[in-house]
C-alpha cells in the first residue's frame, strides 16, 4: 500500500476472530459488448461509436465528423455522469507520454491522456517531480485537470494550478492554445472545464526538483485529531488525517521534506485487509453499537508507522476496493466543524465503515475550480460499491453546503444550477466561452446540460 495505511494500523487485529466472516463486495457486473463503466460500476454507456486517436490531429478530424453529444475519457474514475454518451466517446489514452521537457526552467509538455502514474516516474527519471498528486494515481492528466483533482497541503494548490500553458481541440477541431499571458480567458475557464471546451490535448507544467518525503502515520483519537488538525496543516507540507467511523479513533498522515540522498525504507502494511476487518466489524456488531467501539477502541490505541521515498511513491498509489464517492470542499476556517457535522451524520447510520478523509488545499484561480479564490478544507465521504450510497448526497450534502462547500466535478452530488451559479464567481463567464467554442452543445450529455442549467436547450 502506498497511501492510506491507517487502517492497516487500526486494523491490526481488530477483528482476528471474525477472519472466517465474508465481507468482499461485490465486482461491478460484466460490461455487454462496446458497453462503457465508469471505475465504480455506477455509470455506464454504450455509444454508438468508440474512438481511440493517437494524435492531435486524429482527435481534431474525429471531433469535426463526429455526432453530439461526444464525451472524452481517461480512467474513468469520475463518480458523476461525466462520461456516459449514446452518441461518440473518445478514449485519450492513445495521447500519452511526455512531450519535452527544460531542466533549467523546472517545465515539461505532457499529453493529456498521459496517467499519473506515467507521469511522475518519467519526470523522475528527468530529475523533476509534480509539485504534488491526488492519492490515487490511475487518472489522466487531463481527467484530472478537468474535475480539480487535488492532493493534501495547506500551501499546495490543486493539480490544474501547475499549468502554464495548455492546447485544447475544440468540438469543430479547431486547436487552440492559451496561457496567462495568450487568450487568458480560455486558460482560465479550460485548466477546470469538465471536458465541456474540447480535449485537453497537451499542457505545460510548472515542476519542481524531484524530491523525497518522509512519511508519518499514527493513530489517535478523534477528538484529538480533530483537534490539532489546523496545527499539522500549517506546521507539515502535506497533512491529511482520517476518521473511522464508530471507533472513536482515526489516523494522521504527514509527508515531509528530507534530503535526497535519504535511504529509502516502507513501514510494510496492507490497508485493504485492514478495510476489509472494518467491514467485518460493521456487518457482526451493527446492531451493538457500543460493543463495536469497544472492540475497535481495544485494538487500536496510539500506533506509529515511518516511511521514506521519493515523493511520487508515496503520495499517490491505486485502489483495490471499489467505492462511490462524495466529496466537498469547504473554506478552510469551516473545515472541522463541518468534519464534526458529518461525522455525527454518518454516524447515525450504524451501516457505515469506510474511512473519512480531509485534506487542506490552497486556493487558485481558475473559474470552475472549487478551490477558486480561498483555502479550502476537503472531505470525502465513501460507500462500498454494491451498497447503498445515496445518503452520501441525500443526507451529507445539505451539511457540506451549510458550510458553504463547492462539491469536487468527479464526486457525487446533487447541486443545482442555480446553487453553482451563486457559489462559482465566474461560473457565467465559463459559460460565455463554453458557448462560444460550442455554440450547438455538441460536447453535452443529459447530465452537463442539467448541471449548467441547459435541459431545456438541447
Amino acid at each position: 500500500m502506498r497511501r492510506r495505511e491507517f487502517t492497516a494500523l487500526a486494523g491490526a487485529g481488530v477483528v482476528g476472530a471474525l477472519s472466517g466472516c465474508s465481507s468482499e463486495a461485490p465486482p461491478p457486473a460484466a460490461l455487454a459488448p462496446g458497453e462503457w463503466s465508469n471505475w465504480s460500476g455506477l455509470e455506464r454507456c454504450k455509444p454508438q461509436r468508440i474512438v481511440s486517436p493517437t494524435s492531435e490531429e486524429q482527435l481534431a478530424e474525429t471531433l469535426r465528423s463526429a455526432t453530439g453529444p461526444v464525451r472524452f475519457v481517461g480512467a474513468g474514475h469520475s463518480f458523476t455522469a461525466l462520461v456516459p454518451t449514446p452518441m461518440t466517446l473518445v478514449m485519450m489514452d492513445g495521447l500519452s507520454g511526455v512531450v519535452s521537457h527544460d531542466a533549467a526552467a523546472k517545465t515539461a509538455v505532457v499529453r493529456g491522456g498521459t496517467r499519473i502514474a506515467i507521469v511522475a516516474p518519467e519526470l523522475d527519471t528527468r530529475g523533476l517531480a509534480l509539485p504534488n498528486q491526488p492519492d490515487i494515481s490511475v487518472q489522466s492528466m487531463a481527467g484530472s485537470f478537468a474535475t480539480a483533482t487535488h492532493g493534501t497541503g495547506a500551501t499546495l494548490p490543486a493539480m490544474h494550478a501547475q499549468i502554464r500553458s495548455l492546447r485544447l481541440v475544440t468540438a469543430n477541431g479547431r486547436v487552440m492554445t492559451a496561457s496567462r499571458d495568450q487568450s487568458p480567458e480560455l486558460f482560465h475557464a479550460a485548466r477546470v472545464s469538465l471536458g465541456a471546451l474540447g480535449a485537453l490535448t497537451e499542457v505545460e507544467l510548472q515542476l519542481q526538483p524531484r524530491f523525497f518525503l518522509r512519511r508519518r502515520v499514527w493513530t489517535q483519537t478523534t477528538d484529538e485529531l480533530l483537534a490539532n488538525a489546523p496545527d499539522h496543516a500549517k506546521k507539515h507540507r502535506h497533512f491529511e488525517l482520517f476518521v473511522l467511523p464508530h471507533t472513536g479513533w482515526g489516523a494522521g498522515i504527514t509527508h515531509d521534506d528530507v534530503p535526497v540522498t535519504t535511504a529509502p525504507f516502507h513501514a510494510a502494511s496492507d490497508d485493504e485487509d485492514a478495510l476489509n476487518d472494518l467491514r467485518r466489524l460493521r456487518d457482526l456488531l451493527a446492531r451493538f453499537p457500543s460493543m463495536r467501539r469497544w472492540v475497535a477502541g481495544k485494538a487500536m490505541g496510539d500506533r506509529e508507522e515511518v516511511s521514506v521515498d521519493v515523493s511520487w511513491r508515496l503520495l499517490s498509489n491505486s485502489r483495490a476496493a471499489r467505492f462511490n464517492e462524495s466529496e466537498y470542499h469547504v473554506p478552510a476556517q469551516n473545515g472541522v466543524a463541518c468534519l464534526k457535522d458529518v461525522i455525527a451524520a454518518i454516524e447515525s447510520r450504524p451501516d457505515t465503515y469506510y474511512p473519512i478523509e480531509f485534506r487542506f488545499i490552497a486556493a487558485d484561480d481558475a473559474w470552475l475550480s472549487p478551490f477558486h479564490g480561498r483555502d479550502s478544507c476537503s472531505i470525502a465521504v465513501h460507500a462500498a460499491a454494491g451498497e447503498e450510497h445515496a445518503y452520501l448526497v441525500k443526507q451529507l450534502g445539505p451539511i457540506f453546503r451549510k458550510h458553504g462547500g463547492r462539491p469536487h466535478w468527479g464526486k457525487l452530488n446533487d447541486m443545482s444550477a442555480a446553487e453553482l451559479a451563486a457559489a462559482y464567481p465566474h461560473w457565467q463567464d465559463f459559460h460565455a466561452v463554453r458557448r462560444e467554442l460550442d455554440p450547438q452543445g455538441k460536447l453535452l450529455n443529459p447530465y452537463l446540460r442539467k448541471l449548467f442549467g441547459e435541459a431545456d436547450h438541447a
